[in-house]
């Protein structure tokens, strides 16, 4: 096999963002992601703050959302999203674009909010994650919208965010990857559910993906490897 567990856990954006998540639900993922080793927990912003505290010493990364789930924030509201995630100590923040602008064609509007968010966050030395939710858009919006993320700098763009009418597919991921520069990483949200697709979506070239059946894939990793 061509991975080690590490390589795989390290992948893993663990998520706790369903809404109907309670408190005891969202120690207990932390905790969970801490055991396993994950790249991070992507956690309910008002739980950000308990999330860093609990993460902190481990190399598990605290991260969150912005302007989600779709997108339609003011560009002021996401900026003060982004201010008191980093306050809470955010270090990679996943931020929904304007789903309506680039449907609409605004690209300057989706362009400028990006920029604005970027800037924002890396100033602080911390990371982003530019959402398309691939599900409403056509491939030359994609297209458009990697040229747009690769010209700024962002970190990573992420097909989904998984409350859409559709996740990741092998199709958006290779036009993603074939359309952004190296310096641009990709995630993958919504259908990785077990390791074979991780596997799957990983020879694409995918560096990230955001799942909820964490202990599930790396269950089966461990098995695999005979951990």
């Amino acid at each position: 096999m061509n991975y080690t567990y590490t390589d795989i856990a390290k992948m893993i954006d663990h998520s706790l963002l369903n809404p109907t998540l309670t408190e005891r639900d969202l120690e207990e993922g932390c905790q969970l992601a801490l055991r396993y080793n994950t790249a991070s927990v992507c956690i309910l912003p008002y739980y950000l703050k308990r999330c860093s505290g609990i993460l902190a010493g481990s190399t598990v990364k605290a991260s969150t959302t912005i302007g989600f789930p779709h997108g339609g924030h003011t560009t002021a509201v996401k900026r003060a999203e982004a201010e008191q995630a980093l306050a809470d100590g955010g270090e990679e923040l996943d931020m929904v674009i304007n789903i309506s602008k680039a449907l609409s064609g605004d690209w300057n509007y989706v362009a400028g909010e990006i920029e604005a968010l970027t800037s924002l966050i890396h100033a602080q030395g911390q990371k982003i994650k530019v959402i398309f939710e691939n599900c409403y858009l056509n491939d030359h919006q994609k297209i458009q919208l990697c040229a747009i993320c690769g010209a700024i700098g962002v970190d990573w763009v992420k097909t989904s965010t998984g409350y859409g009418s559709g996740g990741a597919t092998i199709e958006d991921l290779k036009l993603m990857r074939t359309h952004s520069p190296a310096h641009v990483q990709v995630k993958a949200a919504g259908g990785v559910r077990d390791l074979d697709r991780l596997l799957e979506v990983r020879a694409l070239g995918v560096t990230r993906v955001g799942a909820s059946r964490t202990r599930d894939i790396l269950d089966e990793c461990q098995r695999r490897l005979g951990m």
